[in-house]
C-alpha cells in the first residue's frame, strides 16, 4: 500500500522529484553554471532568467535552485575535492562547461548523499555527451570516479565486487 505524499497523491516521491525532473534540474542547472562563469551575473539573476525563460513544469525547480545556489557558496571546498584528479590538466584549462559539470557532480557527491553516487556520475556524464566537447565524458567520469572513491568511500567500497 502506498501512502499519499506531501502533495496528498499516492506515490513514492513528492511531485517534482523523479528521476526525470532531477535530469531536467540538473540540465538547466548546468546552463545556469555555465552563465555564470561566462557571464558572472549573480545566481539570483540568472535563476530569476531561467525559470522565465525555460518551461520549470518538469523541473525540481527546488534542486535547481538548491544546487545552483549551493556551487558558488562552497566553491573553493568543491573544486579543492576534485582538483586532485585533474590528470595533466588545471582547473583553469578545463572548458566551462567540464568546469560546471564539475562543480555541479561534486556538489551533489559532497552535500545530497540521499541521491547514488552511480546517478550522481552517470547524470554528469549524459550531460558531457550532450554538451561537452569530444570525450569530454570520459575524462569527467574519471575525475567523478576518483572523487567519489573518496567522498562517498563507504557507499562506494559496498558496491565494488569482491
Amino acid at each position: 500500500m502506498t501512502s499519499p505524499n506531501s502533495s496528498g497523491q499516492k506515490g513514492s516521491a513528492p511531485k517534482g522529484q523523479t528521476a526525470a525532473t532531477r535530469r531536467m534540474a540538473r540540465h538547466y542547472t548546468m546552463q545556469a553554471l555555465y552563465q555564470w562563469k561566462m557571464a558572472g551575473n549573480s545566481v539570483n539573476s540568472i535563476e530569476a532568467e531561467f525559470r522565465v525563460d525555460n518551461d520549470m513544469t518538469n523541473v525540481d525547480v527546488e534542486y535547481f535552485h538548491e544546487i545552483l545556489h549551493g556551487v558558488p557558496e562552497h566553491l573553493s571546498d568543491i573544486e579543492a575535492t576534485f582538483e586532485p584528479f585533474l590528470v595533466e590538466r588545471s582547473l583553469v584549462e578545463l572548458d566551462p562547461v567540464t568546469q560546471a559539470l564539475l562543480r555541479m557532480a561534486t556538489y551533489e557527491l559532497k552535500f545530497r548523499i540521499d541521491v547514488p553516487y552511480k546517478v550522481v556520475i552517470n547524470e554528469a556524464v549524459s550531460l558531457a555527451k550532450k554538451f561537452g566537447a569530444e570525450d569530454s565524458h570520459k575524462f569527467i567520469n574519471g575525475v567523478l570516479d576518483k572523487t567519489a572513491a573518496v567522498v562517498r568511500a563507504p557507499e562506494v567500497n559496498a558496491n565494488r565486487k569482491p
